[in-house]
């Protein structure tokens, strides 16, 4: 496999996995709000950890592979970052009903800026 084709890779399952991380971390939310169902705290708990699993068992290998082709570990966190950003604003106003706000492209956009400024020293 190509160093760049196991970038992309990389990047891919790093979308993969924080679509599950996320849906982990929130997807209970929304049974706080009114008419919502009533879990106790230990069933959440439990179903977070079982989706939290299959983030861990696509972001430990996704990990791998970007060091493997060449990333270093801050460009591979900067990556995340960049992913979570990326995955969490969508979520967060199609699942959970949050308003856009123009302070997410602002905050995007200095992600843009960390991403420029871990790889310039390859460019």
């Amino acid at each position: 496999m190509t160093k760049t084709l196991g970038a992309v890779a990389t990047v891919g399952m790093l979308i993969a996995s924080n679509l599950f991380m996320t849906l982990a971390w929130y997807w209970h939310l929304r049974l706080q709000r009114p008419g919502g169902a009533t879990w106790p705290v230990y069933a959440i708990v439990l179903v977070s950890w079982l989706i939290a699993l299959v983030e861990y068992v696509i972001a430990v290998p996704a990990n791998r592979l970007g060091a493997a082709s060449g990333l270093n570990v801050a460009q591979l966190k900067i990556i995340q970052e960049v992913v979570t950003v990326t995955v969490f604003v969508p979520f967060m106003i199609l699942f959970m009903g949050e308003k856009w706000r123009w302070d997410y492209l602002w905050a995007f956009l200095c992600m843009v800026g960390a991403v420029y400024f871990v790889n310039r020293s390859n460019l």
